[in-house]
């Protein structure tokens, strides 16, 4: 008698949005696991663009409707999600690039990458490369005329949140040195802004140790996300989750653009993102840490609309308008 074959069944599940299966399949829902409208006044226009056709990754374009014949600083905006979730199409995404490009002044590129575990690390660094190499591409001959028009290609930012903050300090690394400069030319990037950095290490941090299970990031999600997107095999001190962990590249030769470090005061991760910084700044670099008192992990997303978001705002347009200086 043939023995009967058990069903596959979810053995990891993010959010609602991925799930895993017993059998390796992985199953997702194009859309976020949570209710958001997206609140667009038609201050700001925006397109979709693709940067990576082989990967079949796009981006999403925005930029003020009223430019006044100015040339606009460009910001990028990378989604978070423990590359493992999210999306430039996530409403959440939209409505915080919409108030980016209009309270900003800027032309803001949200690029998607490509998300574990059906794509492990560095996929998702790869990715974010690519996409700014895309943006220098559109300075030449043959660029999309909607992006050179309105874009200051001299004064380029790179920001994620979470996940995307770990890609800026990526980018930040790769092309921090003169050939990265060169590699990128006419590209400039002025500064980093990193939105509460998803960053990990095998030794738990006293935020992580106390973070409460209600949390909006918890423990046993944050140690899932790493579980499904490090290589196979991995811990949290591999060096594309902790940047000074056993085998992480020296960064003393780095030439840091500024770098402006967002930290939640109850975040799982504000321990991991204020270490940076001093390590940083002890180092040399022009790295600094505002730290938000009483915000959760990835606050600015959930509302955008808060009082604690329009200060954030104002902290990152003062960042942009005087080329990375600090308060």
């Amino acid at each position: 008698m043939a023995s009967e074959t058990a069903a596959p069944h979810v053995v990891d599940e993010c959010r609602g949005v991925l799930f895993v299966y017993s059998n390796g399949s992985v199953v997702r829902r194009s859309g976020p696991g949570f209710s958001t409208p997206v609140r667009d006044d038609g201050s700001v226009e925006w397109k979709d663009a693709t940067f990576d056709e082989a990967h079949g990754l796009g981006l999403r374009l925005y930029r003020p409707r009223e430019r006044g014949g100015r040339k606009l600083p460009v910001f990028f905006y990378y989604h978070g999600g423990g590359f493992c979730i999210g999306s430039r199409a996530w409403p959440n995404c939209q409505n915080y690039c919409l108030r980016l490009a209009a309270d900003l002044g800027a032309v803001v590129v949200a690029p998607d990458y490509r998300l574990a575990p059906e794509h492990r690390l560095p996929a998702a660094i790869e990715d974010g490369v690519s996409a700014v190499l895309w943006l220098a591409a559109q300075a030449g001959d043959g660029g999309d005329p909607w992006v050179a028009e309105a874009a200051h290609f001299g004064r380029v930012f790179i920001s994620g949140d979470s996940a995307g903050g770990t890609i800026a300090h990526h980018l930040a690394v790769r092309f921090g040195s003169a050939a990265g400069c060169a590699e990128l030319a006419p590209v400039a990037v002025r500064g980093y802004v990193q939105l509460m950095p998803f960053f990990g290490g095998v030794a738990r941090t006293r935020s992580e140790a106390e973070c409460p299970d209600e949390a909006f990031l918890n423990r046993p999600l944050n140690d899932r996300y790493w579980r499904l997107s490090l290589p196979a095999g991995a811990t949290p001190d591999h060096p594309v989750a902790n940047p000074f962990g056993p085998g992480a590249p020296a960064l003393d030769a780095v030439e840091f653009a500024p770098t402006l470090v967002v930290v939640g005061g109850r975040d799982i991760l504000r321990d991991r993102a204020v270490d940076y910084a001093e390590r940083l700044r002890a180092a040399g670099k022009a790295v600094e840490a505002r730290e938000f008192e009483g915000q959760q992990h990835g606050f600015f997303t959930i509302d955008p609309w808060s009082d604690a978001s329009a200060e954030l705002m104002r902290v990152i347009k003062r960042f942009v308008d005087t080329d990375g200086r600090f308060d």
